[in-house]
């Protein structure tokens, strides 16, 4: 470290395939990150003990991903999923933004998509539509919703035959509550993507305007 810098270590150890070996450093019954982190932040080494979180926290959604494509796959109930989700969540002290983009991801694997542009965005309504309570729970915070949002951006720009699908999905996440009117608005103000930027705001130009006047109409209201 004093040589070089932290990532030149990390890489070092990543080449040698001991990054995912860091803790057998240490004898069977110390071999925790509670021990880990001590160790090396009074050595003052903390960029080590953030590096290993770092790379259990990786693992650990790689294991979480495969197990959940699994379960969509075989149209595990929804219900038994949200509790393997929140059981995992708990477990490895995983917050909920960094599940959001995992459950879109394998919601979105877990089905056949039609070649045709004119029938994927009909098909994949349909879908969204049976796994929106699956999301609408993990998806309670500002940040998740932000991160969900730009997924489905990020997805209808990699995937063409969606492109015309963005603003239909985000409405029906919308009446789903999934979505709300702040997360929606702040997305279309400054937390989008650069990716397909005009052509998505170009779609939700007219609901945006739908919900700022809603938004309008409630306070003249009240």
């Amino acid at each position: 470290m004093a040589e070089k810098d932290a990532n030149s270590v990390t890489s070092s150890l990543r080449k040698a395939s001991l990054d995912k070996r860091l803790l057998e450093l240490f004898p069977a019954n110390r071999q925790n990150v509670e021990h880990f982190a001590k160790y090396f932040m009074d050595a003052g080494l903390k960029e080590l003990s953030d590096f290993l979180r770092v790379q259990l926290s990786l693992g650990t959604r790689k294991e979480l991903q495969k197990e959940l494509q699994e379960r969509l796959s075989q149209e595990c109930p929804i219900k038994e999923v949200v509790l393997y989700v929140k059981e995992e969540m708990k477990r490895n002290d995983l917050p909920e933004p960094a599940v959001i983009g995992l459950l879109w991801t394998c919601i979105m694997n877990a089905i056949e998509w039609n070649k045709k542009e004119e029938l994927v965005a009909e098909q994949a309504l349909k879908h969204l539509k049976q796994y929106a309570p699956l999301l609408a729970v993990f998806s309670t915070q500002g940040q998740s919703e932000l991160i969900l949002l730009q997924k489905v951006q990020e997805y209808c720009y990699d995937n063409i035959h969606f492109m015309k699908a963005f603003q239909k999905i985000v409405v029906l996440f919308y009446k789903a509550d999934v979505l709300s009117e702040e997360a929606i608005l702040k997305w279309y103000k400054e937390a989008h993507l650069a990716k397909g930027k005009s052509v998505f705001l170009h779609q939700m130009k007219k609901f945006v305007e739908w919900l700022q006047n809603a938004e309008e109409g409630t306070i003249h209201l009240s």
